[in-house]
């Protein structure tokens, strides 16, 4: 394999995130002083900064799927994938919720969210594993995912803010920087940089200030940056050679951003072994078993009212995909963060999003029970 074949097989896997996740919990275990103290220092250019590029990447993706062509362009289309993210979302919340108040982790309740995320690359990759290529299962995940990441992103800016909330500040900043934002797109304004430089900047101050995490500062922004007329689909390379201001600033941003989630593993990711509790098997269990559950029984009742899946999406293919989807990681990891302070609790809670990689073998593990076999 060349060089620039090796790089680029890192950079489309995600596996920098993967390593630098994987020198956290080595390194928390050797030293875990040390690590705590480079976390805390990382933290808040990580999470709050850097962290505003990878969320931006998926708000694009959210914006081209809703363009003509995309698999959520049509409220028809978007029914079922949106349906089966709301299922994917609701039943582990409330498995975690329940299993929270069952067993008197009542400190732990406020990670409802934590196994309600579903990791786009690591769930595409799992699925591409298991289904051939032309599956109509892929893009179904997909869509899923991306309604997933959409949902996210608001249960993060209402359930969970980073501070007391303070609207007035949050208009006063917010206000002007919807308004360039709009008024550059309506001067034909195509450079990216000008939307990230002062919009952008604007929308981090307001979220900031206002009490929500500054992480999202650029999911209201990115929607006004113009883009393609039509989508080709999540993972299309052809994308690759568009020129528009949405494909010139991911092509920007891809490797930056993959940089940005190393540093994110690494100043995230790094908990004792030892750090095994309730919380842990609450978001695993919400996870694993509430994510395919919630997935399946969603899909079932679209039908049900009227709402078709793709041909050849049967059953089998619906159980596993659900399981693939149980993979949380990323998201995961911020949303525990945002959900509790450093302690115990932070801790059992990111050992349970690690795990949530056990969706990946137990996905292929059904699949084979199932009597699937990937054969193109």
């Amino acid at each position: 394999m060349s060089v620039s074949s090796a790089f680029k097989t890192v950079i489309d896997n995600s596996l920098l995130l993967i390593a630098g996740a994987v020198a956290a919990i080595v390194w928390a275990n050797v030293d875990n002083t040390s690590y705590t103290h480079l976390a805390h220092a990382m933290h808040f250019a990580v999470n709050d900064i850097g962290m505003v590029f990878f969320f931006a990447l998926a708000t694009k993706e959210v914006v081209e799927a809703t363009l003509p062509g995309g698999a959520l362009a049509t409220p028809r289309q978007a029914a079922l994938p949106m349906l089966a993210a709301v299922g994917g979302m609701l039943v582990p919340a409330l498995i975690f919720i329940v299993g929270a108040s069952l067993t008197g982790q009542e400190d732990a309740m406020r990670g409802w969210a934590i196994p309600c995320a579903t990791d786009i690359a690591f769930s595409y990759l799992a699925a591409r594993m298991i289904f051939p290529k032309a599956s109509p299962a892929i893009p179904f995940l997909l869509l899923l995912a991306i309604a997933d990441d959409a949902l996210g992103l608001i249960v993060l800016a209402i359930f969970y803010p980073s501070g007391p909330l303070a609207f007035l500040q949050l208009l006063m900043w917010m206000t002007p920087a919807l308004g360039l934002a709009w008024l550059m797109r309506r001067r034909g304004i195509t450079n990216f940089w000008a939307y990230l430089a002062v919009p952008g900047l604007l929308s981090w101050i307001a979220l900031y200030v206002g009490g929500i995490h500054a992480a999202l500062a650029l999911v209201p922004i990115v929607p006004f940056m113009p883009s393609a007329e039509r989508d080709l689909g999540l993972f299309d390379p052809r994308e690759e050679f568009r020129a528009d201001t949405l494909d010139r600033f991911e092509h920007a941003w891809k490797i930056p951003v993959q940089v940005i989630l190393f540093f994110f593993g690494l100043a995230n990711a790094g908990v004792p072994l030892s750090s095994v509790g309730a919380p842990t098997w609450l978001v695993v269990a919400g996870l694993l078993v509430g994510k395919p559950i919630g997935i399946v029984a969603m899909t079932l009742i679209g039908e049900r009212v009227g709402l078709r899946r793709a041909t050849g999406l049967d059953l089998r293919a619906l159980c596993v995909l659900g399981v693939a989807a149980g993979i949380g990681f990323t998201v995961a990891l911020f949303f525990a963060a945002a959900a509790f302070a450093p302690g115990v609790v932070l801790d059992q809670a990111k050992m349970g999003a690690l795990l949530s990689f056990l969706a990946a073998p137990l996905a292929l593990l059904l699949a084979r029970t199932l009597g699937l076999r990937r054969t193109a």
